[in-house]
């Protein structure tokens, strides 16, 4: 009997109810509100509840992820496998002819990068050194895989709560875009219908990727492993003659390396390192930058549709963020519901993939300067 009530007491000892916190059940509460969004309303699920779930692990004492599956994604982190092969699988999902049928549209992914450079100011203003600074601006091109590519480089102490601000936000774009959007324009403004595209030939589509990458690369090189993935999928895509190597970077590939990297990124997410002054001051500038990018877009969609005599609607200019292709699905359901007879989806693409693209040459810009 005794043998057996020592060996009780040995299993209530090695529990994690002794080292359970109050600060861990406010993050098991917010990994289950964030499950509650992927899965009730639809927020992302596919991004949103490995992070949902990965936070609730995180906060299980004694839960020995971090001797395991954290050591291999820090691993695919620190040794810059994972956010390229990321970009590899999206330029394999991206149709790029809105952006080549619709050129200006790279003005609006360019004008969305506002809200980077706002948080980093702002970043600096709180006591943040530069460094540190540009890696949480990132968080405003609303792009998780090039977020941790800055931070892994510029700011790894900070990765954990970046990484975390970042895929975040990048899932709640239904939730927090639509408010901005609305804000920046009249309904006028979003009951605009734009005219039907070009059709744009393969040549263009292939030929497109590969300029790309070398116009810009060259001028960036810090950027290469990223945009040059990103312009392979494409090109996988587009060959006509690569549609197996298309097929597994936009399917198995992603996939596989979505699940480790936002599971991971919901494994930093422990009360001690979450819930601090440092960390809530960068979800907070990763959230102005956010707001501060969207806003961006949809003002300068605003002068663009003023130079063009209202053939533009600004709501497209909201999906300039790098959110592919989450904010040009926002874009087309505002737009929708100001006018059912709207459809802005392939419109929004242009400036969402230049967004894309724009966010990696911001981050290439730090990169550069901060040397």
């Amino acid at each position: 009997m005794d043998a057996f009530l020592v060996a009780l007491n040995s299993v209530w000892v090695d529990s994690g109810f002794i080292s359970f916190t109050m600060g861990h059940g406010i993050m098991i509460l917010v990994g289950i509100i964030l499950l509650y969004l992927a899965f009730a309303k639809g927020f992302e699920p596919l991004l949103l509840s490995p992070i949902a779930f990965g936070c609730i692990l995180a906060n299980i004492p004694n839960n020995g992820f971090h001797e395991g599956v954290m050591n291999l994604i820090g691993l695919g982190i620190k040794y810059e496998i994972f956010p390229p092969l990321i970009f590899l699988g999206v330029g394999a999902m991206t149709d790029f002819g809105p952006l080549i049928a619709n050129p200006k549209t790279l003005l609006l992914g360019a004008a969305a990068q506002i809200g980077v450079f706002v948080a980093l100011g702002g970043a600096m203003m709180v006591g943040f050194t530069a460094k540190q600074a540009a890696a949480i601006g990132i968080i405003g091109g609303a792009d998780g895989p090039t977020s941790i590519y800055l931070a892994s480089k510029l700011a790894p102490e900070l990765l954990g709560a970046i990484a975390v601000a970042a895929y975040s936000y990048m899932s709640l774009v239904p939730l927090i875009q639509p408010p901005v959007m609305k804000l920046f324009t009249t309904k006028k403004d979003r009951e605009i219908v734009m005219e039907q595209l070009r059709e744009v030939t393969r040549f263009e589509k292939v030929v497109f990727p590969v300029v790309a990458t070398i116009s810009i690369s060259l001028l960036l090189p810090p950027i290469t492993s990223l945009l040059g993935m990103l312009m392979l999928g494409n090109l996988f895509r587009e060959s006509g003659v690569t549609a197996r190597l298309a097929d597994t970077s936009e399917n198995a590939l992603i996939n596989t390396v979505t699940i480790f990297l936002a599971t991971g990124t919901g494994l930093t997410m422990t009360a001690d390192s979450f819930l601090n002054l440092e960390t809530i001051k960068i979800i907070v500038l990763g959230l102005i930058a956010f707001i501060g990018g969207t806003a961006g877009g949809v003002i300068f969609g605003k002068l663009m549709c003023w130079v063009d005599g209202g053939k533009t609607n600004p709501l497209i200019g909201s999906a300039g963020v790098s959110a592919v292709p989450m904010a040009a699905r926002v874009s087309q359901v505002v737009g929708s519901q100001a006018n059912p007879a709207n459809f802005l989806l392939m419109h929004a693409m242009g400036p969402n993939v230049a967004g894309v693209i724009g966010t990696a040459v911001a981050a290439g810009t730090m990169l550069a300067m901060m040397k």
